[in-house]
């Protein structure tokens, strides 16, 4: 048998119908066997796995801050950012494993945080370049691309409708551009709102002056914080955000742009409110936006008769923020607050 030649041996792994090379340094015994060599899809998962132990290696090499500041931003960053730098491969399986509803028609996601739908200067990533990647995986290599049948903001979580065919999606879209689908939004405000329900109709100027309307509910309290409910009659660019801040005076908690009237800063909050967050006013950038799309209702479509009621579990980072601020969820949803605070 021939002395190795010393070269980097070359494996070809087939990904979703595209060839992509990855060099692998020699190690002491033979890389690849016949069987291997022989099975893409075994090859497939061979590399699959290298890149994991590779990720979960990183993870285990970063230490854990003594300072408990530092952990505390730590774990917002983790919570926050595991999915913004990964492979659009990675992101379609995330997407794939948080599926809320799925029929002929429809698929429905929970988009994470941090995420921009659209693709746009600077962005490395977004929910839309990796659609053809997530229809491969529920329906197999030769399956067309899923379609977006509306928009999130990036800083934005939760319930996101995508459809099978484009029809459908143009019908989908109809809906919302009509106001037939019913919006429910949940978000963690600093203040607490007077009166604890009702409208906020400011006008909001984009292109052009536009109506905006949203209904609030508040749904717990304390003396600095509360958890609302909201429902966007309209649908404007950032018009809960605006509304909340600039109509109640109660931003959204990790707001850092609409919360102040004349700067562009990160969000100044209560001396209370940082202590429980166990965060001082110079790590208070790190707190992320805590507003998340909790439900839509879609009316009968196509054969379906009956309205659709989808809603989307809160993220962890805004489960653990009502922990520490002593906000309860209504008692229905009880068992999901527990169930993620614990994780």
């Amino acid at each position: 048998m021939a002395a190795p030649s010393g070269r980097v041996p070359c494996l070809w792994v087939q990904v979703f119908g595209q060839r992509v090379e990855s060099l692998l340094t020699p190690v002491s015994k033979p890389f690849c066997s016949a069987a291997a060599a022989s099975s893409p899809l075994d090859a497939q998962r061979l590399a699959e796995r290298l890149r994991a132990q590779k990720q979960e290696q990183k993870t285990k090499n970063v230490p854990v801050p003594t300072n408990p500041v530092q952990r505390r931003v730590q774990e917002l960053l983790r919570f926050t950012q595991q999915l913004q730098r990964v492979h659009p491969n990675v992101l379609a399986k995330a997407l794939s494993r948080g599926i809320v509803h799925q029929d002929k028609d429809l698929v429905v996601i929970n988009k994470p945080y941090g995420l921009p739908v659209h693709g746009g200067p600077g962005v490395q990533l977004c929910i839309s370049d990796v659609l053809p990647i997530l229809a491969k995986i529920l329906n197999g290599h030769k399956a067309e691309p899923l379609h977006l049948c509306h928009r999130l903001d990036k800083e934005t979580t939760g319930v996101m409708v995508l459809a099978r065919e484009k029809d459908v999606a143009h019908q989908v879209q109809e809906l919302f551009r009509t106001r037939q689908v019913a919006k429910k939004y949940w978000a963690i405000t600093v203040h607490i709102p007077v009166p604890s329900a009702g409208v906020v109709d400011i006008p909001i100027i984009e292109k052009e002056v536009q109506v905006a309307v949203t209904q609030y509910q508040v749904l717990s309290s304390t003396l600095s914080s509360a958890l609302l409910e909201l429902q966007p009659v309209t649908g404007i660019k950032h018009q809960l955000r605006v509304h909340l801040a600039f109509g109640l005076d109660c931003p959204i908690l990790g707001d850092h742009k609409y919360s102040d009237w004349n700067r562009l800063v990160p969000q100044k909050l209560s001396d209370g409110i940082l202590k429980r967050l166990g965060l001082p006013q110079s790590k208070a950038r790190h707190i992320p936006l805590h507003l998340h799309a909790r439900q839509l209702i879609l009316p009968a479509l196509g054969s379906r008769k009956e309205e659709l009621s989808l809603v989307c579990k809160l993220p962890h980072y805004f489960v653990r923020s009502l922990n520490r601020l002593g906000l309860e969820m209504p008692s229905h949803d009880q068992n999901e607050a527990g169930h993620l605070g614990a994780q």
